[in-house]
């Protein structure tokens, strides 16, 4: 298929508010993919805005660099893109700028300047046409003729709705059938919304596990063997920034499992979590930066999802907590089993008294729900924060100045996009500052005055005193004394709180 129809329904789907219409558009063009199942990867990679290849190492001035003469039709195939995006992520090491650029020259020179404008939006993560992962799993159940719940199970699973895309088209039922929860490649999270105290937590889950939430990042631990792999809540690979997690979890019994936890930078002197901000900083770091010991890297679990060749994903989660138990011991996070009010505002006091966030509140008869943020898990936090992405800063002034302080915050649309809901520069600290400028400067795509754009490519955790309505912003609400406790490396923009559970914050929701 060429890449023209790909951009084309890109469009369309850009076009529209109407999530019924972006599926429609989508779908058709699934349908008509041919190939051995690759062109369908690499083309739901394209509509996600998200690249098969991951990480392919161009940037925003490589990629606009590139002058070369369009072509005056198109020709350029989906294949033949995905073809070069390969060799791009391929190309390293002395000699790769000059490589690069003679990959880009050649394929500009093939594309036409619609099919140009797409590939540098697809190279420098500026796809916006509204085609979120969640669109596109709708469109491959509708296209494949499948029960939408089965394809977003698989999607969960395989954490890859490529491979699940041609499952389905490929192998029809059957084909998800097969799919089954594989050691070292990382699934999709459960997630958890949201309960205003634990009264409130209990009255909608029932009998529960009531845990404390630690102040740290969500890991997703695996073993097969004296392997072992650790993901972040958006599936990225961060074991070599954990060394001594490894060789804590090579220390436990069993050869085979899936554990989900969390992890923290742990003071050892004091007893207590360092501030949530250095655990961020130590997590998101490239270059192994962080604690070195295992003390000072503090993990600790509260799930477990396979366990030597037994999928536990449909078990209830008691019965889960058992082989968590066995398999871990004293590494899990203390919990205990409750429908009273009073024992849970007691843990939650203990998790706040040693430094934590808050507890969980888990149905204890609930399963493993991978990648939904359902009501029978909820999170009780006495400070309110919110996950929400940065859409563009402002250049400080006075002892600011020469800095990117004053920051513009969205919440996503599940339909597409962002939405401003308020600003701020309060809990920044200097370091932060300086590391934050160049951050956003890499991203930027223009300014309007003192006002920098950036791709919403960067998460980070406010806290806040509540929502008020506003005619300012599009959403209808603005942050009331908003201000930053961390950017979240471990999130991708996908995890970002949406402009419902913003709303409805106001609304006591």
């Amino acid at each position: 298929m060429l890449l023209a129809e790909v951009v084309d329904t890109s469009a369309a789907v850009g076009a529209t508010r109407s999530r019924k219409a972006k599926v429609a558009s989508l779908a058709d063009l699934l349908r008509r993919l041919d190939g051995d199942g690759g062109e369908v990867e690499a083309a739901v990679g394209f509509l996600t805005g998200v690249p098969r290849q991951g990480r392919i190492g161009v940037g925003w001035r490589t990629a606009f660099a590139v002058e070369v003469e369009p072509a005056a039709s198109p020709t350029l195939t989906i294949r033949e893109v995905d073809e070069a995006f390969t060799s791009l992520a391929a190309t390293s090491g002395a000699g790769s700028v000059g490589a690069r650029r003679a990959i880009l020259e050649a394929l500009f020179g093939r594309a036409t300047e619609r099919e140009a404008e797409y590939v540098r939006a697809l190279l420098t993560g500026g796809i916006r046409q509204g085609a979120l992962a969640g669109v596109v799993t709708d469109a491959v159940a509708q296209a494949s003729g499948l029960p939408l719940a089965d394809v977003r199970r698989v999607a969960m699973l395989t954490g890859d709705l490529g491979r699940t895309a041609v499952l389905a088209l490929h192998g029809g039922a059957d084909g998800l059938a097969s799919a089954r929860l594989t050691l070292l490649n990382p699934v999709e999270p459960m997630l958890a919304a949201t309960a205003a105290d634990v009264a409130d937590a209990l009255a909608k889950t029932g009998e529960a596990s009531v845990e404390w939430k630690l102040d740290g990042a969500r890991v997703q631990v695996h073993r097969q063997g004296e392997d072992v792999r650790i993901f972040t809540r958006n599936l990225n690979d961060i074991t070599e920034r954990l060394a001594p997690v490894v060789a804590l979890v090579r220390g436990l019994p069993g050869q085979a499992f899936i554990l989900d936890g969390e992890w923290l930078w742990f003071d050892e002197a004091e007893q207590r979590p360092r501030p949530f901000q250095e655990s961020m900083s130590a997590f998101g770091s490239g270059d192994g930066g962080g604690p070195a010991s295992v003390a000072a890297s503090l993990v600790r679990f509260f799930d477990v999802l396979h366990r030597d060749g037994v999928d536990l994903i449909d078990e209830p989660l008691h019965v889960r907590h058992g082989h968590l138990d066995e398999l871990v011991g004293p590494l899990a996070i203390p919990r205990v089993s409750t429908s009273r009010v009073d024992e849970a505002q007691a843990m939650l006091e203990q998790a706040l008294a040693a430094g934590h966030e808050g507890v969980m509140v888990k149905a204890l008869d609930s399963t493993y729900e991978a990648g939904r943020r359902g009501g029978v898990w909820r999170k009780v936090k006495p400070v309110r924060t919110l996950d929400l992405v940065v859409l563009a800063a402002e250049w400080g002034h006075g002892r600011r100045q020469g800095w990117l302080s004053n920051l513009w915050l969205g919440a996503r649309d599940p339909d597409g996009g962002f939405v401003m809901v308020g600003k701020t520069f309060k809990g920044l600290t200097d370091e932060l500052l300086t590391w934050q400028t160049a951050a956003l400067l890499e991203r930027e795509t223009h300014r309007d005055g003192i006002v920098v754009h950036v791709r919403p490519e960067l998460v980070v955790e406010i806290a806040l005193d509540g929502v008020q309505a506003s005619t300012r912003y599009a959403g209808g609400v603005a942050l009331r004394f908003a201000r930053v406790k961390a950017y979240r490396p471990d999130k991708a923009p996908a995890d970002a709180d949406t402009i419902e559970a913003v709303q409805a914050i106001r609304t006591g929701g």
